[in-house]
């Protein structure tokens, strides 16, 4: 027992597995004393194994393991198997260092054999020898010592009967497995997610967490990943159920909010993110819910004092820093939001709203180029979302690629087909339209805007098809009414292709004109300290 034990406190840096030489503290691998390129995270990912042994790892422990504080996705776990392959030499249809467990990650396929941090030399000198033997005599003493000790230990607790072994970590629960793929911001996770809340709700039934995690998750369907807006009707009736069974639940009621918000009912949003907050002031994630809204409805100084004004670490806060930048953009700090941008982007390649907002932050302000390298690098990602095939449509229109827009509108379309803007612009971009089409659903869009569904910017829909069906004048007096409900981006206005026609009108002077005195006003309500702290140079 005790030599064991002694053994393993000597195994902590070097590793043999199979024919491959790994140092831990060194960073290398050497296979017959040459070294291979393995470095960086595939160094990272293989020691994470290493120090497993031969258990199956599973991809969520790899991602906290390896890739924290970023965000990435179990495909993001497989390319760098790949590539960890690679530099081994390995092939993964017949593996001999690392397997594909399927459904369940990575094992190596031998147990990795620890070795002593400094090998013995093959012919040691005569004081070399008297060296090693005066460190094995001490290291007997501290053995014969420790042993001591652990007997004495074990007679005691073999009279309490307690066990020797160190006690295993305890499991996460059912729920917290399911808050944490829900927390990752993917869809493949989104997904997995909501099957471990259905299980925990079959074993239990009207578990009010359960039910709020269901809902937020199936909210999630909605606005993040392109499901039809039923889920967020569904999500409501979960967080309504959640709601009878605790009143005062905070969760349950920014759940409710969320599946408002889903649908683009900003003021009943509002109500339930605001009811949460009173209930728990400390929930920043749903003050930053709020803020998005705020923000939305032209409310920038009130958004920028609820995102700064976070009782907890900011950092736990999704999109926290996409929010700020946003609204520093909007109220004339570009360097400040840029650098926000661009740190988000390359932190989390598999977010979705990462990988929107910083193509579409180089588009508004006219770095067109930039913008469609970074909507390629996005794509590349694997991230499919209606509102990155919208950019790409607007910068093929710029480059004059009619083909190409079309195509990207049509995707846009395909992946949400319940929204209208995707299906209008397809529409129109297709060729010749019928002015009373356009204008129906001009229609039809203004009226629900009035009634109180939608946000701001869908105003820009009304203006385009009052556009396309020749009247001018309801245009420029829709682009009036997106300002007085709370648009609040001008860059936009400039540089899209979708305004080209009426940029040179009065009418359309006059409306950012008042857009941008609105946010000359919301800038004075922001305190200066604030500002200053949020865009100094880091």
């Amino acid at each position: 027992m005790c030599t064991a034990a002694a053994s393993e406190g000597l195994s902590a840096v070097r590793y043999r597995l199979d024919d491959l030489l790994i140092d831990l503290e060194r960073q290398r691998v050497e296979r017959d004393g040459a070294p291979l390129g393995v470095a960086g995270l595939s160094f990272q990912l293989l020691r994470h194994l290493v120090e497993q042994g031969d258990r199956v790892v599973g991809f969520d422990e790899l991602i906290q393991r390896v890739w924290a504080p970023a965000v990435v996705s179990e495909e993001t776990v497989t390319q760098r198997v790949k590539l960890l392959r690679q530099a081994l030499g390995d092939d993964g249809r017949s593996p001999r260092y690392l397997r594909s467990v399927r459904g369940q990650g990575y094992q190596l396929c031998t147990r990795p054999q620890p070795l002593p941090a400094t090998e013995p030399a093959t012919s040691p000198t005569p004081i070399s020898q008297r060296s090693r033997l005066m460190r094995m005599a001490v290291a007997g003493v501290v053995l014969l010592v420790a042993c001591a000790g652990l007997w004495a230990w074990k007679q005691h607790a073999g009279r309490s009967h307690i066990p020797v072994a160190t006690p295993a970590p305890a499991q996460p629960s059912l729920l917290q497995r399911a808050a944490y793929y829900a927390s990752i911001g993917q869809r493949d996770n989104n997904e997995r997610a909501i099957g471990l809340f259905d299980q925990a709700l079959q074993a239990q039934p009207g578990n009010v967490e359960a039910l709020v995690g269901l809902s937020r998750a199936y909210s999630a369907r909605v606005c993040l990943f392109n499901f039809p807006p039923e889920w967020a009707a569904r999500a409501q009736a979960l967080a309504e159920q959640a709601i009878r069974a605790q009143p005062a639940h905070a969760s349950a009621h920014a759940a409710l909010g969320y599946s408002h918000d889903c649908r683009g009912r900003i003021d009943d949003a509002l109500a339930g993110y605001e009811r949460a907050l009173a209930l728990d002031p400390a929930a920043d994630g749903t003050r930053a819910s709020a803020a998005y809204l705020y923000d939305r409805k032209g409310l920038l100084a009130q958004a920028l004092l609820a995102n700064t004004s976070l009782r907890g670490d900011p950092a736990r806060v999704r999109y926290l820093q996409l929010q700020i930048a946003g609204i520093l953009d909007l109220l004339g700090y570009p360097q400040a939001a840029e650098a926000r941008y661009r740190q988000s982007f390359a932190l989390y390649p598999d977010n979705v709203f990462s990988n929107i907002a910083w193509p579409r932050f180089l588009f508004r302000h006219g770095r067109t180029t930039e913008a469609q390298a970074a909507l390629d690098q996005a794509m590349r990602r694997g991230t499919e979302h209606a509102d990155l095939f919208l950019l790409a449509a607007e910068l093929a229109q710029l480059r004059g690629d009619p083909a190409a827009a079309l195509a990207a509108y049509r995707r846009a379309e395909a992946l949400r087909p319940q929204a209208s803007l995707p299906a209008t612009l397809a529409r129109l971009q297709a060729g010749p339209v019928d002015p009373a089409w356009a204008k129906a659903r001009a229609d039809r869009i203004a009226r629900d805007l009035e009634g109180g569904a939608g946000y701001p910017s869908d105003w820009l829909e009304v203006v385009v098809l009052r556009e396309a069906a020749g009247d001018r004048a309801a245009a420029l007096a829709s682009l009036q009414h997106a300002v007085d409900a709370g648009y609040r981006d001008a860059a936009y206005l400039r540089v899209s292709p979708l305004f080209r026609t009426l940029a040179a009108e009065p009418g359309f002077a006059r409306s950012v004109d008042a857009l941008n005195q609105r946010v000359a006003l919301e800038h004075g309500k922001v305190p200066g300290a604030l500002l200053e702290r949020l865009t100094a140079s880091p």
